[in-house]
């Protein structure tokens, strides 16, 4: 068993409130590809509230802001999730209709050791640092992946398939 699992979050700003009929579809999607990832192997764990999602966590400094954030077993597990599952992908190929385009990284992953649930603090402090510094061990991208702290330091076998196909 790994003695560490992948962390990831990812923000958005939606171009209208929740409620509009623009984000409509996007709304009806959520509570689905939600239990699709539930369901996913390599799944840990997902940020979620009392109506299953986390649409209500306030961070990032913009109360607007959507925050997604998950633990998955490995990078293949999340890569296979978020790059192939169709459900999942049908909604990403929609995001600019429904959020707003941002100039810094919307996405970071990170190493967090098995078990630990990490904090939305966490989170902003790891897509701070990933926003400074660029990729590196402690905050990193699907582009510029880097091995669990257990691993061995060559490179994660087959990492150039799990670099996001679209850029």
């Amino acid at each position: 068993m790994p003695s560490h699992h992948l962390a990831q979050v990812n923000i958005a700003l939606p171009l209208e409130p929740l409620g509009s009929a623009l984000l409509a579809d996007f709304v009806s999607a959520l509570d689905p590809v939600n239990a699709l990832a539930d369901a996913a192997p390599g799944f840990v764990w997902r940020l979620k509230e009392y109506g299953g999602n986390a649409t209500e966590v306030r961070a990032f400094g913009d109360d607007r802001i959507l925050v997604n954030m998950s633990v998955w077993e490995s990078a293949e597990a999340l890569s296979d999730f978020v790059f192939r599952n169709p459900e999942h992908a049908a909604v990403m190929r929609r995001r600019r209709e429904w959020f707003v385009p941002m100039r810094e990284a919307i996405t970071v992953l990170w190493w967090v050791p098995a078990g630990h649930i990490p904090t939305v603090a966490e989170a902003e402090e790891r897509l701070d640092h990933l926003r400074r510094h660029g990729p590196t061990p402690r905050a990193f991208t699907f582009r510029h992946l880097f091995s669990a702290p257990d691993a061995l330091a060559a490179p994660v076998p087959g990492d150039e398939a799990l670099r996001c196909p679209a850029g």
